[in-house]
C-alpha cells in the first residue's frame, strides 16, 4: 500500500467519523468567503462548498457521511432568510 492509499484511507476514516463536523466548517468557510467578498461572488461560493461537500462525501464511495447542505436550502443557501436579531426601532421588542 503506497503513501497516497494510506493517506486516502485516513481520510476517509476522518469524514466518515466526523462528516458532520466536516460539513459545518465547509459551510462556515464558505459564509467567511462570501462576507469578505461582499456577496459578490456568491454563486461560485455555493458552488464550490457543494462540490467539496460531495467529493468528500463520495470519498468512500457511499454518499452517506456528510449531507447534502445547511438547513437553509432555499434561495441563497449562505445567507439566512431571516433575521434573529431584533430590530432595534422595534418597539415591540424592547
Amino acid at each position: 500500500m503506497g503513501f497516497l492509499d494510506k493517506a486516502k484511507d485516513k481520510l476517509t476514516q476522518a469524514v466518515d467519523q466526523h462528516g458532520d463536523k466536516i460539513a459545518e466548517g465547509i459551510d462556515k468557510a464558505g459564509r467567511f468567503a462570501d462576507e469578505k467578498t461582499g456577496g459578490k461572488h456568491t454563486d461560485k461560493i455555493g458552488q464550490a462548498t457543494g462540490k467539496a461537500r460531495d467529493a468528500l462525501d463520495s470519498l468512500d464511495g457511499k454518499n452517506d457521511d456528510i449531507g447534502p447542505g445547511s438547513a437553509k436550502t432555499h434561495g441563497d443557501p449562505l445567507r439566512p432568510e431571516t433575521t434573529d436579531t431584533p430590530d432595534p426601532t422595534d418597539p415591540t421588542t424592547r
